[in-house]
């Protein structure tokens, strides 16, 4: 037997374009506002309205087969100072506002996809155990 498919939502509309521009917004909204994820964010970015495109052109990327987003989102977390549980926290984040902005079926979409990059970005990061079995960056011996 076939796993269910997942609907295919239309490469171009603008409605769900735009309903992607704001679940990015909310997003860093949220996220900005946490303790811990605010200011590694506030350092990281220095220019909202461009970075916000970028990530709204990756999730459009991601959900409706867009060309718009051409960058490498593993290069682009590699120098940042997180930690693994800032994936976590990103995630929670990132479900709320999804779940706050779009439709169900787009937000679970978003989210699976969402998942899917935080373990892969995690373990691209991370890729040591320490003696305690916690992910590193530095190898164990």
């Amino acid at each position: 037997m076939s796993p269910p498919q997942t609907p295919s939502l239309p490469k171009s509309d603008p409605e769900i374009e735009a309903k992607l521009r704001r679940l990015v917004e909310r997003f860093y909204q949220i996220g900005r506002q946490d303790p811990v994820l605010g200011p590694l964010f506030e350092a990281a970015i220095t220019d909202w309205d461009e970075h916000i495109t970028i990530v709204a052109d990756f999730w459009s990327r991601s959900l409706l087969g867009t060309d718009r987003y051409r960058g490498n989102v593993f290069g682009s977390h590699l120098r940042l100072p997180v930690e693994p549980a800032h994936f976590d926290l990103w995630l929670t984040v990132f479900r709320q506002a999804a779940a706050e902005i779009l439709p169900p079926l787009l937000a679970e979409q978003a989210v699976a996809k969402a998942v899917h990059m935080t373990n892969s970005i995690s373990v691209g990061l991370f890729p040591y155990r320490d003696a305690q079995g916690k992910p590193t960056r530095k190898p164990p011996f």
